[in-house]
């Protein structure tokens, strides 16, 4: 190593022996081959690890254990899915907390990122299923629940190693000796004791009725879950089990005959295969075609014996359809909601994984598609069959499984919501939070106003198994639809107390529910168990509520809500004071980037770049439908046909972070990315050649203050320097991350290199100094952009000699350029730019009469117009 390239603070002679070691390998001399240019791969590859061997990243308290007097800073990073590797949507949201995390570390305040991943129980059963599957042709049942488990945590350990490993690599400072996990020891602690707290309080109750279905997961899923898909007509829809397209999107027209007449009354139905669980027809009470048949039975032609009352209900339009409405309460949420009002029968015809029970008469054992056709034609054979016609609908669909969605009797575990949700409304609408921007605000008190209540069982393996236990009294028919006969506990023994006290005299076992909770459940505790809670913690005291939620908006009411809920209900505190919900990033033909699509982009894969060829491979590693495979690939042609090449983390984060307004969505683009690589190659150059003009012997002025002997081209470098610092500030405590970038960018570019630098050259080769100048507007440069490019900037601050008495070890803990009110010089501006806008016309005319500068530069780095003095302009 040259030490006229690199140069260390004297301080650090005492610290040798510690720093020696670490600090050779990483802090290269520019003359080695690799370190001529820039080179992302050979920059990046040591920091964090010395970062985090540091310690920089942990949050520091005074000695009494309060935070410090700047305040204190706090972000729960928004928890991964084991589900997989991470994909751009999580750099984006990473490269925005970072910059925040970085940027009030830098100011001096109590910071803390606190990172961790979700078990996400839907996704990541439903991703090992496929696996297993694939793989081996078994399912979950050929392993038995244990081993299945086993198998999970297994891929946990996994994908949680690979996704911390992408946090290091894209350079997020998160203090891991905090790391959680919504299935560790004190999480699951956490999500027992907040079930059997509001199930005491009669928050949490049981009840049996309509859920949505997902048949292909055989779990019930919250209306958050399902995503409703439009069709403008009939449409045939992918259905997973079935080896044809389904007809959706029709109305069939049918009649029932009525018991002891000759008429029939004619109904139409989008769901012709659900009419097996009809129990009652309903028509309006003043249509005059039907008043002489309300109190008659429909015959179900089908199911030998079933009569169906007709009956008289506000609900039904007279004017719609036929005027008359098959009831089918145990397969439809209007018509459960009629078949309790008139007191009709009950009838599921639905096996979990959706074929026809024993309630069906002859179609037991068929698939419900299947027999979604094969009823039509029976109907025509019994000369009951009218039409069939196209019909603009909706088709609920599983957000996971891509299922269609049935509506389900079952006994469940629900939450109430009313009560929870006017207090999370009343703290936004007066302030104490704020969501950005605006339209996410609107949409959390439009969803707030409107909430049901929340189904919070899932009959999955994997997830915090519901603390509630069954009481089977020996002698007695018990049902378990019956809350009264559930009891919770923290462990069994507490429940079992429980239900000794409830049932005096009576002997029974108790059974556990081997229901899961919902995982947005456990997920809505993340900002207050992180810090310990139920337990009483020094983090829960001193860093809760914590500063600023940054997620993306999709997930508002799945997490954002619930966490609000939650935290002002047993806590007592809002979550957190802020909530940024950036932009959702699409592919480059406008898709939401999905794993089930293939067109998640690796953040690596952009870091490190890869052949298209290698692209393709990654599709077959996963558990892409193959279809999907095929369209993938060909996307991938159109994308990126030659590849995706190397950008390097620096350039990936500025990216991401200029992409973001907090307006509309984000089309990904490589070619933006890789234009900020070579902005990174601007800086590293720009900083290589100012440090090689630096004697070995040269030892900065104490502080950044003006000394009064400042040429009026240092004047404007330093004016510029304090105008950015004061503008990015701004720009950054008002979340106008793009409006940062911008800043940041002029002045790098077009202010210090394109201006300043280029202009100092012909100045500093004739023995001019103005070498303090140009340290500082580089040090207050490297600082400025170091919470975007941490890797780049660490690297070259590093290089810097330090001022007197800076003990600072790492441009992590350095201080954030601020304005400074003696630098604000717009006269010294104004008379600058006058000398740069005559450079250029002399150029332009030098140019346009093909003369050459005689001198010794060009006419912009003319010394006598670098140090032209206000009254000589």
């Amino acid at each position: 190593m040259e030490r006229r390239r690199v140069r260390y603070p004297a301080y650090w002679d005492k610290y040798f022996i510690i720093y020696a070691n670490m600090l050779f390998a990483v802090i290269k001399s520019f003359d080695d081959p690799q370190y001529k240019a820039y080179n992302p791969t050979a920059v990046e590859s040591a920091w964090y690890a010395w970062w985090e061997k540091e310690g920089f990243f942990i949050p520091k308290f005074k000695e009494d254990g309060k935070v410090h007097d700047e305040g204190s800073f706090v972000i729960v990073e928004p928890p991964p899915n084991v589900t997989g590797n991470l994909h751009m949507g999580h750099a984006l949201g990473n490269a925005l907390i970072d910059l925040m995390i970085r940027y009030n570390r830098m100011h001096g305040k109590t910071t803390l990122w606190l990172p961790g991943c979700d078990h996400a129980g839907i996704s990541t059963q439903s991703v090992v299923e496929n696996m297993l599957w694939r793989r081996e042709q078994k399912t979950r049942h050929d392993l038995g629940r244990t081993k299945f488990v086993e198998t999970v945590w297994d891929w946990k350990n996994e994908y949680h190693q690979k996704i911390n490993n992408v946090f290091r690599r894209t350079g997020c400072s998160f203090d891991w000796t905090r790391e959680a996990f919504t299935m560790n020891e004190n999480f699951s602690a956490a999500v027992t004791e907040t079930f059997v707290r509001l199930h005491d309080e009669g928050i949490i109750y049981r009840a049996n009725r309509l859920v949505n279905w997902c048949t292909k997961l055989n779990t019930a899923l919250s209306n958050l879950e399902v995503v409703n898909k439009e069709l403008a007509g009939r449409t045939l829809l992918d259905v997973p089990g079935y080896d044809k397209k389904v007809e959706f999107g029709i109305i069939v027209h049918f009649k029932y005959e009525i018991e002891g007449t000759d008429e029939k009354i004619e109904i139409a139905t989008t769901r012709p295969e659900t009419m097996l669980g009809d129990t009652g027809v309903a028509v309006h009470p003043d249509d005059k075609r039907y008043k002489h048949l309300v109190g008659k039975n429909a015959i179900h032609p089908f199911i030998p014996g079933r009569l169906m009352p007709i009956v008289a209900d506000d609900y039904v339009e007279k004017e719609f359809g036929t005027g008359a409405v098959k009831i089918t309460p145990a397969h439809d949420p209007n018509d459960f909601a009629l078949g309790t009002r008139h007191n009709l029968e009950f009838i599921n015809i639905l096996t979990d994984d959706g074929k026809m029970n024993e309630n069906a008469g002859p179609y037991v054992g068929q698939k419900r598609f299947d027999v979604r056709y094969t009823i039509q034609e029976d109907l025509k054979k019994a000369g009951l069959y009218v039409d069939k016609k196209d019909n603009a609908m909706t088709v609920p669909l599983c957000e996971k499984s891509k299922d269609v969605i049935e509506p389900l009797m079952k006994p469940q575990w629900w939450m109430k919501m009313k009560d929870m949700a006017a207090a999370a409304l009343d703290v936004v609408k007066t302030g104490e939070i704020k969501i950005l921007p605006e339209t996410a605000e609107k949409s959390y008190i439009r969803w707030m106003e409107n909430v049901n209540d929340w189904c919070l069982s899932r009959q999955l393996w994997w997830g915090h198994q519901a603390p509630m236990y069954f009481a089977q009294i020996y002698g007695e028919e018990s049902d378990e639809a019956d809350g009264k006969l559930w009891f919770a506990g923290r462990t069994q023994e507490e429940a079992e107390a429980k239900a000794r006290k409830a049932l005096p005299g009576k002997n029974f076992t108790l059974k556990r529910d081997e229901d899961v909770l919902d995982t947005w459940f456990s997920s809505g505790l993340w900002p207050f168990a992180t810090m310990g809670w139920p337990n009483q913690t020094h983090d829960l005291e001193t860093l809760f509520p914590t500063s600023v939620l940054e997620t993306g908006w999709d997930i508002l009411f799945f997490w954002i809500a619930r966490m609000v809920m939650f935290s002002l209900k047993l806590t007592g505190k809002v979550p957190f004071t802020e909530v940024y919900c950036h932009s959702l990033i699409r592919d480059s033909e406008g898709r939401k980037m999905s794993k089930s699509l293939g067109n998640v982009i690796d953040p690596l894969d952009v870091i490190e770049g890869i052949a298209l060829e290698d692209l393709h491979k990654k599709l077959l590693f996963g558990n892409l439908n193959p279809i999907e495979v095929e369209r993938a690939t060909k996307y991938q042609k159109s994308a990126f046909p030659e590849g995706i090449p190397q950008c390097g983390t620096d350039a990936l984060r500025f990216a991401l972070v200029s992409y973001t307004t907090g307006g509309g969505d984000i089309a990904f683009d490589i070619k933006v990315i890789h234009g900020y690589r070579k902005f990174c190659n601007k800086i590293y150059q720009a900083t290589k050649y100012v440090l090689g003009k630096l004697d070995n012997d040269f030892v900065p002025q104490k502080t950044a203050k003006l000394t009064g002997k400042e040429s009026l081209a240092e004047r404007w470098i330093l004016h510029k320097m304090t105008i950015a610092a004061r503008d990015i500030n701004q720009a950054i405590n008002d979340r106008e991350f793009m409006r940062s970038t911008s800043i940041i960018y002029q002045y790098w570019y077009n202010q210090l290199c394109d201006v300043y630098i280029e202009n100092s050259k012909a100045i500093i080769q004739d023995g001019t100094s103005e070498i303090d100048t140009l340290y500082t507007a580089l040090e207050g440069a490297l600082t400025m952009i170091h919470p975007y490019m941490p890797f780049l900037t660490e690297e070259l601050w590093q290089r810097l000699p330090r001022r007197p008495n800076d003990k600072t070890p790492s441009i992590v803990l350095a201080k954030y350029p601020v304005y400074e009110a003696s630098m604000d010089d717009p006269a010294s501006e104004e008379a600058y730019e006058l000398v740069l806008g005559i450079s250029k016309g002399i150029r332009s005319l030098m140019a346009e009469y093909s003369l050459k500068d005689e001198g010794k530069g060009t006419i912009p780095c003319c010394p006598t117009f670098h140090h032209l003095t206000d009254k000589q302009i």
